[in-house]
């Protein structure tokens, strides 16, 4: 595939992973999942069990868009927690892959990363692959990856608020300091535009949910995410001019038509 992400080794064409949480029905949510050409979707636990009625019906949905499942550590506040919740997962829906949340504040939903980093040293022991849900500090993106962990998962803001870019200096930071790692912008993102803005920095995809499932209309947005992140994907690869403090004109003054020096 030509520029293939890789991911755990896996190799994907599509740079843009979708939730499956609160949309208005399942057959939108299937809609959504075909229009944004994603080939990974994530799924909580807590959210669907897998052998109860609904969550069979929820199965045959995702076995049916053929998109490789993530399960996540939604809503865990505590190592004990989470790491329980990715062994139930495994079980659950058969994959090593985990994205790890360890959620430390209420109203911000900001990540533990003291929590986070010892629960992917555990996850990562047992045989995981983790895809750790954190902030844009390098010193924890060093742990992590100390840690075991292959991607790193930094929010651009909070979890559901839309706001895109919070710290477009420490995104840019993470980005430069491991350039050979997988980066993966999770939560706060809420219009195609941002998504197409940070992977001009060079991340490799984004994660989306609520900017998609809360949208007025969820398949129109799954689609416009997914031009979004391909046009800034080829925006990065194009290598954009670099910002200037004066202008500079676009057409040349030499040989101008009327030159009033001439007279």
């Amino acid at each position: 595939m030509d520029d293939a992400l890789t991911l755990y080794d896996v190799m994907l064409d599509s740079r843009l992973l979708l939730g499956t949480a609160r949309y208005p029905s399942p057959a939108i949510l299937a809609q959504a999942i075909r229009a944004a050409k994603t080939q990974i979707v994530t799924v909580s636990l807590r959210r669907e069990a897998g052998g109860s009625r609904g969550g069979e019906s929820f199965w045959t949905l995702i076995r049916e868009s053929g998109a490789r499942v993530l399960p996540n550590t939604a809503g865990c506040r505590t190592v004990k927690e989470a790491v329980t919740t990715a062994q139930m997962a495994r079980e659950v829906f058969g994959t090593d892959w985990i994205k790890l949340e360890v959620i430390g504040d209420e109203d911000t939903l900001q990540p533990d990363v003291f929590g986070l980093v010892e629960a992917a040293r555990i996850l990562v022991g047992d045989g995981f692959c983790v895809f750790p849900y954190m902030t844009e500090d390098l010193v924890v993106a060093e742990k992590l990856l100390d840690a075991g962990c292959r991607v790193l998962m930094p929010w651009a803001a909070p979890i559901g608020s839309g706001r895109g870019i919070n710290n477009i200096f420490g995104l840019r930071s993470l980005r430069a300091h491991f350039p050979q790692t997988p980066l993966v912008v999770d939560a706060g993102l809420g219009a195609p535009s941002h998504a197409a803005a940070v992977m001009e920095l060079g991340y490799d995809a984004v994660l989306l949910n609520t900017a998609v499932s809360r949208a007025g209309d969820p398949v129109a947005m799954a689609r416009a995410f997914a031009l979004g992140v391909n046009a800034g994907r080829a925006a990065f690869l194009a290598k954009p001019m670099t910002p200037r403090d004066f202008a500079r004109p676009s057409t040349p003054v030499i040989g101008r038509a009327f030159d009033e020096g001439a007279a």
